[in-house]
C-alpha cells in the first residue's frame, strides 16, 4: 500500500479508505481505487493551498491528455502561442498532475488511451467534484455515439472527431471564456 502518499492529519482519512477497500475485497482494483481516493483528497487540500500561485498566470492553461505522440505534438504546437500547454500521456498521468495544485482552464482529452482512458478520466473528475467548472473537450478518432453521450453525461463540454480543423478546436476552447466574460 502506498502509505508514503499520505502525511499528517490525512492518515486517518487514508486509513478509513484503505479499510473500506480491503473490506470490500476488490482484488486488483483495490490499488487503483486507493490511489484515486488519496489523489482526490490531496486535490481538495491542494486547491486551497495553491490557488494564489495560479491566480497570477498570464496565459490560460490547457491540459492535453493524448497517448499518440504525433497528435500530442500537433496539439501542443497548435496551442502554444496562445496558451500554456501541459501534455500528459494518459488519464492517470493527468489525474495525478491535477492532484498537486494544478488547475487548468481547459482539458482536452482523447477517449482511447492505455492505463486510464478518457471516459475513466471524466468519471474520476466527476467523482472528485473539484473540476466541474473546467471545460473538457473530448477528442476521438471514431464516431462513437454511445461513448460520446457518456462523456457528455459525465460533464464533457464538447467533442471533436479526428481529424478536425484547428480553427474548430480553438473556437471550442475559447467559447466558455467568451460566455463567462459577461457574467
Amino acid at each position: 500500500m502506498p502509505w508514503f502518499l499520505v502525511a499528517g492529519s490525512t492518515c486517518l482519512l487514508a486509513t478509513l479508505f484503505i479499510t473500506v477497500i480491503i473490506n470490500f475485497n476488490l482484488g486488483q482494483e483495490a490499488y487503483k481505487m486507493l490511489m484515486m481516493k488519496i489523489i482526490i483528497f490531496r486535490s481538495r487540500k491542494s486547491l486551497v493551498e495553491g490557488s494564489s500561485r495560479y491566480l497570477f498566470s498570464s496565459m490560460r492553461k490547457v491540459l492535453v491528455v493524448e497517448d499518440d505522440p504525433s497528435m500530442r505534438w500537433l496539439l501542443k504546437n497548435l496551442l502554444r502561442n496562445k496558451y500554456e500547454v501541459v501534455a500528459k500521456n494518459n488519464g492517470m498521468e493527468a489525474f495525478s498532475w491535477l492532484s498537486v495544485r494544478n488547475i487548468p482552464d481547459v482539458i482536452i482529452s482523447d477517449i482511447r488511451m492505455p492505463v486510464m482512458d478518457g471516459v475513466e478520466l471524466l468519471e474520476n473528475l466527476s467523482i472528485s467534484g473539484l473540476y466541474k467548472n473546467i471545460p473538457v473537450i473530448v477528442l476521438t478518432g471514431f464516431d462513437e455515439t454511445a461513448t460520446l453521450r457518456r462523456c457528455m453525461d459525465l460533464g464533457a463540454y464538447a467533442f471533436l472527431v479526428k481529424p478536425f480543423k484547428p480553427q474548430d478546436l480553438l473556437e471550442k476552447i475559447e467559447r466558455p471564456f467568451a460566455v463567462n466574460m459577461f457574467q
